[in-house]
């Protein structure tokens, strides 16, 4: 798979200080936030973790693919949400690798169109263009 071409529109940095046990901070200062790892691994719990941050994330971008299809469709997404489940765990080859489920509520719109305009979203979407042929991502219309 090529990599494309982005004509950059924006960049977000931040900082991560002791990986997954410390803090992370964006060069604005909108986010500092303390990592630590979950108890299901070992850690704290006590703070937040990569997993949760990436959760949050792609849950907030593909609503707004979400709304982008939505327009080009003339369809009523008002009330909806996505929500974003991301898995971490070991893999065959002994690293670690994520699993994502991406699950819309769509409340205006019947079951059939809501499962197209998750798909059309998913395609527009660019942390699904990330992901894809990387992470296993399923699709769901609650």
């Amino acid at each position: 798979m090529s990599i494309q071409s982005v004509d950059v529109l924006y960049t977000a940095v931040a900082t991560a200080e002791n990986g997954r046990d410390g803090r992370v901070a964006s060069d604005d200062g909108k986010l500092d936030v303390v990592v630590n790892p979950p108890k299901e691994m070992g850690g704290s719990g006590a703070g937040t973790n990569p997993e949760q941050l990436f959760a949050a994330g792609y849950s907030a971008c593909f609503q707004g693919a979400l709304g982008v299809v939505a327009r080009q469709e003339k369809a009523d997404i008002s009330g909806s949400t996505v929500t974003a489940k991301v898995g971490i765990g070991k893999t065959e080859a002994g690293g670690f690798g994520l699993t994502v489920e991406i699950s819309a509520s769509i409340p205006n719109v019947d079951a059939a169109t809501a499962q197209a305009l998750v798909e059309k979203a998913h395609q527009v979407c660019p942390y699904s263009n990330a992901t894809r042929g990387n992470i296993e991502v399923k699709l769901s219309v609650a």
